[in-house]
């Protein structure tokens, strides 16, 4: 459907542009799948495809058109998903980069990801929260509202970000882990009734009156700042706002950007970092204040023509990571002043989702695969790509492996949500990639070191994609 006397454009595929062609969201806003029956409330047993029963490894010679927008298309897959369950690897034979499962429930596109304490939540545009544990799905929720696009885990609470720019909040059982209870919704009926007395809490969006504390679009990221109890939410309606976990109470809105906002980390420090479809990354300083927080612009780090659809924080907190539509991922080094450390150049098409832990980053992007990069100072290293997947890779979460003290190296499992309705759970290995791809070739493609570009960043010729 189009809207040619206007600015927006809504193309076959459903991804939000403009009519001059720059992508407008992030993401796909898919059509949504048929009506979850009743049946569905129950939760049935889901299948869990262990790995050995498809492509889970880098294909070296695949074919030109694998890359084009067309054969981009969730709609445009075929595959249908293996529903058999086969014995896994042992935890102490897994290779490293390896996928160990797949997880598959043919309800919808998997839109969010949440990790903790070996258990993942999945979130997609059934409206249903699934939460697994061991390749078995353990229980789940549902939320009656829109797809969800954000999940986030503080101690007992998740958090849930939804279509319908609301946030929900669920509790899980101390007598039973298995249940889930939802604790309130954001902004709670309380606020909305004390605010819509004073006419000065009323705001005009989109030619329409709305209440500052609430979204008045679809919700887009979530981020937690655990040292401050804060709740940080993100919006196509161009703000950020902030909100109190102790009591649900929506402290600030701030009307960040020219376009939608795609994300927002908070750091451990004072400084909360958005990046937008208008192309700009903009660094926030946060002040805590009587009534609640005060952020003041303090530099925007990058101005582009093409969206921002991603950021990213690695733990310690000391780089920040922005993926965009082009295919590229800026950093900026926290330690030195956010100065510009590179660019990393590893797909094809745009990067949809970052995930950074320790010394690995990891990549998703709308060309189906996964880079995985280790960083040494500020130079990074693209040690491997991750293929299996069929539709773009919407989401990331990692998570130690269990067991480390028994192996050598340091092991992280990695999940990764996709727009052909799957989640792989990958075993990454982050030291041990050059000697497994030396022993198995056809496992693991590597990427041999070269003198490092004048950028900082370090990949092969392979790695070397043209711009989306």
């Amino acid at each position: 459907m189009r809207d040619l006397g206007g600015t927006m454009v809504e193309e076959g595929d459903g991804i939000r542009k403009s009519k001059f062609g720059k992508t407008i969201h992030s993401d796909p806003n898919m059509s949504m799948t048929s009506p979850v029956g009743e049946d569905d409330l129950c939760l049935r047993h889901s299948s869990a495809s262990a790995n050995g029963t498809g492509p889970s490894f880098s294909e070296p010679n695949r074919s030109s058109g694998e890359g084009s927008p067309m054969m981009m298309s969730p709609w445009n897959q075929t595959s249908h998903f293996n529903k058999s369950l086969s014995v896994p690897f042992d935890d102490d034979n897994v290779p490293p980069n390896s996928l160990i499962g797949s997880l598959t429930r043919e309800e919808g596109h998997i839109y969010s990801l949440a990790a903790s304490d070996d258990l993942l939540y999945t979130g997609s545009d059934s409206k249903n929260i699934r939460v697994w544990k061991n390749l078995k799905e353990f229980t789940g929720f549902k939320s009656n509202s829109g797809l969800v696009k954000a999940i986030v885990i503080s101690g007992q609470k998740i958090f849930t970000g939804h279509q319908d720019g609301k946030i929900r909040v669920w509790k899980v059982s101390l007598k039973n882990p298995g249940v889930h209870k939802r604790a309130g919704t954001l902004p709670t009926l309380k606020e909305i009734l004390k605010s819509s007395i004073k006419p000065s809490n009323y705001i005009e969006v989109k030619r329409k009156r709305s209440l500052w504390i609430r979204h008045s679009d679809a919700l887009s990221c979530l981020s937690m700042n655990e040292e401050n109890g804060l709740l940080y939410s993100a919006s196509w309606d161009r703000t950020f706002k902030v909100w109190r976990t102790s009591d649900y109470k929506c402290l600030e809105s701030v009307h960040a950007h020219d376009d939608a906002v795609n994300s927002v980390v908070s750091s451990s420090g004072e400084m909360v970092f958005t990046g937008s479809a208008d192309g700009t990354v903009k660094v926030w300083k946060r002040e805590m204040v009587k009534k609640g927080t005060k952020h003041s612009l303090s530099q925007t780090l990058l101005k582009q023509e093409c969206a921002v659809t991603a950021l990213a924080i690695n733990n310690p907190a000391s780089v920040l990571y922005c993926g965009s539509s082009d295919g590229l991922v800026n950093f900026w080094e926290l330690e030195k002043d956010l100065a510009h450390g590179g660019v990393l150049k590893g797909h094809k098409l745009a990067v949809l989702c970052l995930e950074a832990f320790g010394n690995l980053v990891f990549t998703g992007s709308a060309d189906k695969t996964i880079c995985v990069w280790r960083r040494d100072s500020n130079i990074h290293t693209c040690l491997s790509v991750l293929t299996g997947h069929t539709g773009p890779v919407k989401c990331l979460a990692v998570e130690k492996e269990q067991g480390q003290e028994v192996r050598k190296e340091k092991r992280w499992k990695l999940y990764s949500g996709s727009l052909d309705k799957s989640v792989k759970v990958w075993s990454v290995a982050e030291y041990a990639q050059i000697g497994s791809m030396q022993q198995n070739q056809q496992q693991v493609v590597g990427y041999e070191r070269e003198s490092p570009p004048s950028d900082g960043s370090s990949y092969s010729s392979g790695s070397n994609y043209e711009r989306y």
